[in-house]
């Protein structure tokens, strides 16, 4: 197998995978999705809410915030379902408070953490406004989970793969120009010559456009473009690593049952 970096950013990669399948590629892209773990607020304990927003949509937002969950932010934090507690615990939970008053807008910036490598990602994804003379106190309780679980305990905003596209140009082409004219991504010009073939939705408009049938589209076998983005809580990379791991303990239990 052979694997090419293609874009690299901080919450974003974009890579070449050749000479693998289709369930191979996919069972990458589910376990990041949904069994990588992420810390998320759990449990939020509302001490004073003067605001007209309701509890249960404040512990909801606070719910959605990303939280740092790199291997260093989250290492020593148990899973709750390996910790013996009844609910939560300083070895399966970090705890956060946040107390304001207003007027002004609540935002994430103003959550204090027990642990200062457990934060919010971004410090200005807004919580809730507060008129004058009201005030918000209250504690959120933040656990390790994953995405199977909740959407909360998703690291990943969008991951996906497509087929690498394949397009070939036919000796009964007449050089009308119908397929560039007709391409929406502007993935032909005229000659006609293929540019930016990885930009190609493989969505089949120059071949209908064209009346010979000189233009065909499909794709390599075995190869897939592969495009990852998460919220900033871990960065793709390890989401990467790490459900690669999660895939190879799964094949190391099945080899020991057997």
């Amino acid at each position: 197998m052979d694997i090419t970096m293609k874009e690299k950013s901080e919450n974003e990669i974009t890579f070449i995978i050749k000479d693998a399948d289709t369930s191979f590629v996919n069972a990458i892209r589910r376990t990041s999705m949904t069994e990588v773990p992420k810390i998320a607020i759990e449990y939020v304990n509302i001490i004073k809410n003067d605001s007209s927003m309701f509890d249960e949509i404040v512990a909801h937002r606070l719910g959605l915030i990303p939280l740092k969950s790199d291997k260093e932010a989250i290492n020593g934090i148990l899973m709750p379902s390996e910790c013996d507690c009844e609910d939560y615990c300083p070895r399966c939970s970090v705890s956060l408070t946040l107390k304001k008053k207003g007027p002004g807008i609540v935002y994430s910036k103003d959550l204090v953490s027990e642990d200062e490598k457990i934060k919010p990602v971004y410090d200005t994804i807004p919580i809730l406004k507060l008129r004058r003379d009201e005030e918000i106190e209250l504690e959120a309780i933040a656990q390790l989970g994953i995405g199977r679980e909740h959407a909360k305990w998703k690291p990943t905003t969008a991951c996906a793969y497509k087929y690498y596209p394949r397009i070939t140009i036919g000796e009964e082409c007449e050089q009308c120009y119908e397929c560039v004219k007709a391409c929406p991504r502007g993935i032909l010009e005229e000659g006609p010559k293929i540019v930016n073939i990885e930009d190609c939705a493989m969505c089949k408009t120059c071949m209908r456009a064209c009346d010979r049938g000189a233009i065909k589209v499909g794709c390599e076998e075995g190869s897939f473009i592969f495009k990852m983005e998460t919220d900033g809580s871990i960065p793709p990379e390890e989401v990467l690593e790490r459900a690669c791991d999660i895939l190879i303990e799964k094949a190391e239990n099945i080899t020991k049952a057997c």
